[in-house]
């Protein structure tokens, strides 16, 4: 996974600080909850606050929405044992929208096609997308997120080596 980041000219962000009583991401059994992530970029919102599309535009919310994501990747991440990768399950996003806004899934889509190119068939996941009045630090989007945590493919490659994808 950490490979295809970097191919796709990505970087994996350290883990948002919470902004209060809970954790970034907690773990039971192979399951990884997440957080809601905010799109903060080393601990600034700056360019990703207001309300859709009045005061950020909804090209922009779907930026924030793949940093939601990033975020969340990178919470998962720190609950992975050796030899473990990700699996999405399910994303739940939020948009803090106009009140005539109904386009929420497209913002989304920032988050979705991003697991799609960096986990793959296991970016497949179920999706929740609402609209809302307010988020958090006045956050365009929150994402959080639902993994598995999936024991890591292996490549065999003749008779005595083994290849890790």
């Amino acid at each position: 996974m950490e490979k295809r980041i970097k191919e796709l000219g990505l970087e994996l962000p350290e883990i948002c600080t919470p902004l209060a009583s809970y954790t970034p991401a907690t773990r039971a059994g192979n399951t990884i909850y997440v957080s809601g992530q905010l799109p903060m970029v080393k601990g600034s919102l700056a360019d990703f606050t207001g309300s859709v599309p009045s005061e950020i535009s909804v090209e922009k919310a779907v930026e924030a929405a793949s940093i939601c994501f990033m975020n969340s990747l990178a919470a998962a991440m720190s609950q992975l044992k050796d030899e473990e990768t990700l699996a999405l399950v399910k994303m739940e996003g939020f948009v803090q929208s106009d009140k005539d806004f109904k386009d929420m899934p497209a913002v989304l889509n920032g988050a979705s096609d991003l697991a799609q190119k960096i986990l793959e068939s296991k970016g497949i996941h179920a999706r929740t997308a609402v609209g809302v009045a307010s988020l958090p630090k006045n956050a365009a989007v929150e994402i959080s997120c639902i993994f598995s945590a999936v024991e890591k493919e292996k490549n065999f490659s003749g008779r005595y080596n083994w290849i890790e994808k």
